[in-house]
């Protein structure tokens, strides 16, 4: 009996397995593809939310802007991506100086060298035009050789007229060694707050114009790394909030105890953030109307995690008068 039953070749069942992997490859990918959108809109949703709540808490604020505990008045800085302003944000009874704004933190080093070539050198170095920005800390790593064995043979090193160290390798250093020693950290901000700052490294009477170079001989070598962290305003996509509680007698409101809060990665503003009115609804756009004029502000968001692709941006506008400063 001749059975009727065809079986598949070797070719034909290739080409089947190569169909079905074909299927599941594209069923895959729409999968992951499905994934990755679904992620990515969840993603710009907590964006959107995130921001959302951050325009509420800084309406409610702004609102209640006054004087602040320093007898400053209630607007100190009205900028396009940056407003300034003094409220009682926490209830505690005292304005707190508050500052919401779109920027970037960036940081940066520089190395510099001098050399003292006779008994009792002095040689210096100034750093300026480093900064792009606000500054908000700079350090500088100071570290030196040359004749310094004995505790007669030391080094005094000052910046901008101020003495950092009036005895750097008076212990623990060597002579004429070749190698950097001493090596000192110190804290530079204020000095160098104004984008420029001078070092100078003095040697001890007793620190000899010994140790060999090509030359001539020198005394002491000093190096000065200047390595600072400073604030960009408008740059990068980062709407923060920061906030210096009032201290002190009198009371002050000290910059470097600022606490800053990031409330959206996400923000793609070209226009302003901020936009200032008068008493009449008209836009003000110069200084120093926008901070005694104003009576109602703007604020506008554009939210999206990834402008190179769909959703399309999200907006947030509201507007807010400042309650103690209205004109009756």
């Amino acid at each position: 009996m001749i059975s009727n039953i065809k079986s598949f070749t070797i070719i034909e069942t290739l080409v089947v397995i190569l169909i079905f992997a074909l299927a599941m490859g594209a069923t895959s990918g729409l999968i992951v593809i499905g994934y990755r959108t679904q992620g990515y809109t969840w993603q710009q949703s907590v964006a959107i939310d995130e921001a959302r709540r951050g325009i509420e808490t800084m309406i409610k604020e702004i609102r209640q802007a006054q004087t602040g505990e320093d007898g400053s008045f209630a607007i100190e800085k009205a900028g396009n991506k940056e407003f300034v302003f003094y409220s009682d944000i926490d209830k505690d009874g005292q304005n707190e100086k508050t500052r919401y704004f779109l920027g970037t933190v960036n940081s940066g080093t520089q190395t510099l060298e001098c050399t003292a070539t006779f008994q009792g050198g002095t040689c210096s170095v100034t750093f300026s035009n480093f900064l792009s920005g606000t500054l908000k800390l700079a350090q500088v790593e100071v570290s030196v050789k040359g004749d310094l064995e004995r505790s007669n043979e030391y080094v005094l090193i000052s910046a901008d007229g101020t003495t950092l160290i009036s005895d750097l390798c008076r212990t623990g250093c060597g002579n004429c060694s070749g190698i950097w020693q001493g090596t000192r950290v110190f804290d530079v901000t204020t000095q160098a707050s104004d984008n420029s700052i001078q070092f100078i490294a003095d040697g001890s009477w007793y620190v000899h114009r010994e140790c060999p170079a090509a030359s001539p001989n020198y005394s002491m070598t000093a190096r000065f790394e200047l390595t600072w962290t400073e604030e960009i305003i408008e740059g990068g996509n980062e709407l923060k909030r920061g906030i210096i509680e009032p201290t002190g007698s009198p009371i002050e409101y000290p910059s470097d105890q600022e606490k800053i809060y990031l409330l959206t990665p996400y923000v793609r503003n070209d226009p302003p953030i901020f936009e200032y009115f008068d008493k009449d609804g008209n836009k003000i756009e110069e200084y120093p109307a926008r901070l005694i004029d104003t009576k109602l502000m703007k604020v506008y968001l554009v939210v999206n995690v990834d402008p190179n692709r769909p959703p399309q941006d999200f907006e947030l506008e509201s507007y807010v008068q400042l309650r103690n400063l209205k004109e009756e």
